[in-house]
């Protein structure tokens, strides 16, 4: 296996939706922030199905393949909309680390 950072899985995934035509005018599918946001929120949701009454999830492929679509949608939706990705996810860590959390 290899490894592959944002810049390139963000480059495969542009090039995906350009072969399907998907970045066209008059596209079944725009892909504009709006419904890149509702698609990441949707496919999200499918990750929780993988949950529902249980604490394992039952088929480890599939539970995989929706962690890959939510991925996807996710760094298309910050490439959309300017924002790097890995440099937001750094800052939120070094945010996170300062900040506390209630007791439960």
């Amino acid at each position: 296996m290899f490894g592959m950072d944002i810049q390139e899985l963000t480059q495969r995934m542009h090039n995906f939706v350009r072969n399907k035509g998907w970045y066209e005018e008059n596209t079944p599918r725009p892909q504009t922030p709006r419904n890149l946001a509702i698609s990441l929120s949707l496919e999200a949701a499918e990750v929780l199905e993988h949950f529902q009454w249980t604490n394992e999830a039952k088929d480890h492929s599939a539970l995989a393949g929706e962690l890959a679509d939510v991925t996807l949608y996710l760094i298309q939706l910050a490439s959309l909309t300017n924002i790097d990705l890995e440099k937001a996810v750094l800052e939120k860590l070094k945010q996170n680390r300062h900040r506390t959390w209630p007791e439960e």
